[in-house]
Order: C-alpha cells, then structure tokens, then sequence
C-alpha cells in the first residue's frame, strides 16, 4: 500500500466518535467503523493537552510509524481513527505498534499472516 488515505473533514472524525467502536489502551484510542467504499482510510488526532507542537507532531509521527507496520495485514472497507492520548509522545513507536495491534486484532480486522 503505497498511498495512504486520510481522513479530513470534521464530520468524518465525528461519525467514528459517535458510530464506531473504541478500543483504549494507556498510549493510544482506536475508533474504528466501516466504510462505504473499499478503502482503508485514517485520521490521527492529538489534542492541546498532549502538550506543544513538538509533542503533538512526535504523536502523530509515531502513530503514523506503526500504522505503516501494520497497513498491508489490515481488511480494507474500514475508517480507524487514532488519538493519542498524554503518554504516546514519550513512547517508542515499537510500544504504540503493540498497542495498535491489539486493537486492531480484538476488533477482527486484522488478517494473519501465513
């Protein structure tokens, strides 16, 4: 998977808040919802209270760091929405990976390899 697809509009974000399934671990927040089309689409949020700019952009650079780990095993169809929560920009992306993955796979979407 070469490109990835990102959410933009607020009322996309809005719609896996209120629709979708959570799944929460210390470092990360998982929406996730089906979609219409055939896409594997994302949207990475951190809030103010994560802390600057500095924090906010490691945030979704480590988020985005394991979601590049873990896109080609995913079943395409879905929106996942990731919010970082106040530990992730202290953490390795290794330990946001093993979360991810975690959430990805109680939620069954995640395909296993052979």
């Amino acid at each position: 998977m070469s490109d990835i697809i990102t959410l933009k509009e607020n009322r996309e974000f809005r719609r896996a808040y209120t629709r979708g399934r959570s799944y929460v671990s210390p470092d990360l927040v998982t929406y996730i919802i089906k979609n219409n089309t055939n896409n594997l689409r994302i949207g990475i949020t951190t809030g103010k209270k994560i802390g600057k700019a500095v924090e906010r952009n490691r945030s979704k650079r480590i988020i985005r760091a394991a979601y590049s780990s873990l896109c080609a095993d995913i079943r395409p169809g879905y929106d996942l929405v990731f919010v970082a929560r106040a530990k992730t920009p202290y953490r390795k992306s290794k330990d946001i990976y093993r979360s991810m993955k975690k959430h990805l796979t109680d939620a069954k979407i995640l395909e296993k390899r052979i």
